[in-house]
């Protein structure tokens, strides 16, 4: 099986293994990735985070938006563009915000946008990933295009329920040094393994 094929079948299966996931226990998982990421040395001495915002699918980032805000540091949201690319974009509230490409929350046009070398500190999404630092997205590549240049730390955040033993790579898809999970906290190896 092709590797397009292969991950395009473990998305239909991490989707129906998360929607199975009863809401109640999403909130905890959600409470927990997010208290470990905030112990991470990265996240703490960043200036500037980068952060998506969190779909009903994705991990709730909403308090590590507001906690970002409400320490004075600067925080960047993803704004999708054409080509499957995307940028690092300031908002100062969470009123910023507003539906974008595939209804997810953006910001306005009037936020300030920021080059990648500006980031200190990103928090990727993923799907599903492996204890390696790959990562199943959704499939636009937008992920894989922003951290081929960025030179800055990132951190990927999962219910350790929806990891894989195994997520298939190619060549273009980045690796995340470092897993925060509802379980652990994980220091991948990302040099080419």
């Amino acid at each position: 099986m092709e590797i397009a094929e292969e991950k395009k079948a473990l998305r239909r299966e991490v989707r129906m293994a998360e929607r199975a996931i009863p809401l109640e226990e999403k909130l905890r998982s959600d409470e927990r990735i997010l208290t470990r990421l905030r112990t991470l040395s990265e996240y703490q001495n960043a200036d500037t985070v980068f952060c998506f915002v969190g779909t009903p699918h994705e991990i709730d980032t909403r308090p590590i938006l507001l906690d970002v805000l409400s320490s004075g540091r600067r925080l960047c949201v993803p704004r999708c563009l054409a080509g499957h690319r995307m940028e690092p974009v300031v908002i100062r509230s969470l009123d910023d915000l507003s539906p974008g490409a595939y209804d997810i929350l953006e910001p306005v046009a009037s936020c300030q946008v920021l080059q990648s070398d500006e980031v200190d500190f990103t928090v990727v999404p993923c799907l599903s990933c492996d204890r390696s630092g790959h990562r199943l997205g959704r499939g636009g590549g937008y992920y894989d295009r922003f951290l081929a240049n960025y030179r800055g730390r990132a951190a990927m955040v999962c219910r350790e329920s929806l990891m894989r033993r195994r997520i298939p790579a190619d060549l273009y898809d980045q690796t995340i040094e470092i897993l925060v999970t509802d379980a652990q906290i994980y220091h991948c190896r990302t040099d080419g393994m």
